[in-house]
């Protein structure tokens, strides 16, 4: 049982109550007697309200379930389905036309376009490598990934392999000369860099001397003019610097000495607090609560043991140079962060109401969430975050307009309680939800005073789409779902209607995660894909991955690509509606099968490590041995899908329940190594993974909007304690 205590008509876990008030409180300068007072009161009026916006959601849906069993096949009109979804409130009223007036908006997303992470919190490691990949090794990049081929002698060894080494550096080589190309020559024919009179000259192998083509490019330096350490560039508002050390094995083979190019890369982090973890409990939140609050005071830090040395991981000091007028000069060493807060859906034990109700959890989030992010608003801190005191909160899973007034109101009420400026907390909507996409501009407009973020979610969108239309008919194979029109009519739209809000050079547009993170090449010639759309983010899996994707914004300078794209014809929402169903069905034993095994494997592969291990995002095997990063949004997808097919008998359970223990299998030869796994086949019956898995097919129609959390946390909770 959870030793609790009772304040202000809540029992608190004790841990969590202990937290707030010996670590947290104490340099916020809020009595303890006042926060919890105005906790308690913020909770008692607005947890009905979140719950009615939940009623709606089942009503809603209920709706249009019922329209689509009384309009299948040759009944079912497109103009009478749309008039239908705007008499029952699915798609809202339009509203006129307006700009966000955001203000206190760091340049970071205001005016600075380049990639974003998104880490779990919960995960101290892996929140300070993000923080930290703001900057990031270009040669490393390329060198340990598979950029450079491994043809013709040019393998990864464990020791430097200098014809591999000769590769990253032609391929930098290159990038200099498409970013910042001299007014003759080529970087590739450089001998010497070295800063004359306040601009930068190059000696070039047949003893030329050159300059930069754009000579505001070059903006600082460090170490001695004639042979500098540091050489810093700007370009499309993102910098990256020329490094020189004569100590370093590459510099010692490179004519010019250069030893490395360190790329602005990070720009952004999102620190999560929902769909990358697995937080069911109070132990679970204090530990998200405690790095998010070592990462606002700068003092988060991570000791481990790597290659047989005990290593201490800490976050970066910003980094100094020398400008061109002999003053010091900063640049920001660590990524703007973000916390992403839990949508309205889920409560948490963590906090008992006075009706002996499980608090919901994104209510609690916001208010302790803001409460740590005091100590950056007020400088109490030796790193700052951001530098206009603003606290960045990302709000998924919001269906409409009326969920994100709900987030306005909520985060309304936590700045009152903590004393906090108006709109200084600002909201990131992410239009992952089908009732959101269609209403997007209104949904902007509930928080167009502190909206400094949208992006699209693919995977959770195409769950929601699933399950919303989950009686309309049988939806198509899952990869023949992204050739439909309601994706690229969807992508679009997000970017027209941020544009037509006034995003450009106040707010990011954002596009979705690579997820793949093994296949960098792949990455490098398709996700510039996401800046041409007009986004000035999207989604990486890794520093590595952050510092290669960085390149993709120095090709493209993206407010300038912004004001064309205004001009365009903007997406059609009755694409947007358009349902992914398959023109055809008559698939044969063989392609059933091998769908039901592709999203068994998926869903197993990921849920193993959840239930069992308490690990909400990693890179799970497919069915290919291809390492996906997976995390619910794909959970959500495959099984909806196999729902779906459930639902209109494509499939029988007794084909689910085969092709998940055949998949299981499969998944525990995947994970043999792992000296924490339990393998599923061991025992079906009584192994909670396995059984959580199940459920989430033959119970996927039955759960609110698609999703997985209800099971995930209802099982890992009963994991948790018959493990203990």
């Amino acid at each position: 049982m959870t030793n609790r205590i009772s304040i202000a008509n809540l029992q608190v876990a004790e841990e969590l109550y202990n937290f707030v008030n010996q670590q947290v409180l104490p340099g916020t300068a809020l009595p303890e007697d006042t926060f919890w007072s105005g906790f308690g009161k913020l909770i008692a009026e607005l947890a009905p309200k979140n719950k009615q916006l939940l009623l709606k959601r089942d009503d809603l849906q209920q709706q249009v379930t019922a329209y689509h069993q009384d309009h299948q096949g040759d009944n079912f009109n497109f103009s009478d389905y749309k008039q239908f979804l705007t008499k029952i409130g699915y798609l809202s009223a339009p509203v006129d036309d307006f700009t966000i007036t955001t203000t206190n908006v760091d340049a970071e997303l205001a005016t600075i376009a380049g990639p974003q992470l998104v880490v779990p919190v919960m995960n101290a490691r892996f929140a300070l490598n993000a923080v930290n990949a703001r900057w990031g090794s270009l040669y490393d990049a390329l060198y340990g990934s598979d950029v450079i081929t491994e043809e013709n002698g040019s393998e990864k060894t464990k020791a430097y392999n200098p014809v591999r080494g000769k590769k990253v550096i032609a391929f930098a080589r290159e990038f200099l000369d498409q970013t910042i190309p001299l007014n003759h020559g080529s970087h590739i024919n450089a001998k010497r860099y070295q800063v004359v009179d306040g601009e930068l000259v190059v000696t070039l192998t047949n003893g030329d001397s050159a300059v930069l083509s754009q000579t505001n490019l070059f903006i600082g330096f460090n170490g001695e003019q004639a042979s500098p350490s540091e050489l810093v560039f700007k370009h499309h508002d993102l910098h990256f610097i020329i490094e020189f050390d004569q100590n370093n094995t590459i510099a010692k083979s490179d004519q010019a000495g250069m030893s490395d190019i360190a790329m602005e890369s990070a720009i952004t982090t999102i620190m999560d607090c929902e769909d990358s973890v697995a937080a069911v409990d109070a132990a679970d939140k204090v530990i998200a609560y405690q790095n998010w609050l070592g990462l606002n005071q700068g003092t988060l830090s991570e000791t481990f043991e790597k290659a047989g040395k005990q290593q201490t991981r800490l976050m970066h000091a910003d980094k100094t140079y020398q400008t061109l007028d002999s003053k010091e000069a900063q640049l920001k060493a660590r990524s703007l962060m973000f916390v992403r807060n839990v949508g309205h859906l889920m409560t948490n034990n963590a906090i008992i109401d006075q009706n002996n109700n499980e608090v919901p959890e994104g209510i609690m989030d916001a208010v302790i969430t803001s409460l740590i992010s005091i100590y950056d608003v007020k400088q109490k801190n030796t790193l700052r975050n951001s530098e206009t005191g603003s606290v960045y909160i990302v709000k998924p899973k919001m269906h409409g307009p009326e969920e994100v007034a709900f987030a306005n109101e909520l985060f309304d009420r936590v700045e009152d309680l903590l004393t906090l400026p108006r709109n200084t907390l600002k909201m990131g909507i992410m239009d992952e939800e089908r009732r959101t996409s269609v209403n997007l501009k209104a949904c902007i407009y509930q928080a167009k005073e502190r909206v400094v973020f949208i992006n699209t979610g693919f995977l959770d969108r195409t769950g929601d789409e699933i399950h919303t239309s989950m009686a309309a008919g049988v939806m198509a194979r899952k990869a023949d779902i992204k050739l439909t029109k309601w994706i690229t009519a969807y992508e679009d739209n997000n970017v027209d209607v941020g544009l037509a809000c006034g995003f450009s050079g106040k707010a990011q547009i954002g596009k979705g995660m690579w997820p793949i993170p093994d296949q960098m090449a792949n990455m490098l010639a398709t996700k510039i894909n996401h800046v041409k759309a007009g986004a000035n983010t999207a989604w990486v899996p890794s520093p590595t991955a952050a510092t290669l994707h960085a390149l993709h914004y120095h090709k493209v300078n993206v407010l300038q690509l912004q004001q064309a794209l205004k001009a365009r014809v903007p997406a059609n929402v009755d694409d947007i509606l358009t349902i992914p169903l398959a023109e055809n069905t008559q698939w044969t034993e063989q392609e059933i099968s091998d769908e039901l095994d592709n999203n068994s494997q998926g869903i197993l592969g990921y849920v193993v490590r959840w239930i069992d291990q308490g690990v909400g995002c990693s890179k799970v095997p497919d069915i290919n041995n291809v390492g996906l990063m997976e995390d619910r949004a794909t959970l959500r997808i495959s099984s909806q899908h196999m729902a779906n097919w459930l639902q209109h008998n494509i499939c029988t359970p007794e084909q689910v329940l085969a092709s998940l223990k055949k998949m299981a299998a499969v998944v525990d030869q995947q994970n043999q190594h792992d000296k924490q796994y339990h393998a599923m086949s061991a025992n079906f019956d009584n192994n909670v993974a396995f059984q959580t898995a199940l459920a989430l097919v033959l119970q996927g129609h039955k759960q609110p909007n698609g999703y997985t959390e209800p099971l995930l946390h209802k099982n890992r909770l009963l994991y948790k304690a018959q493990a203990k």
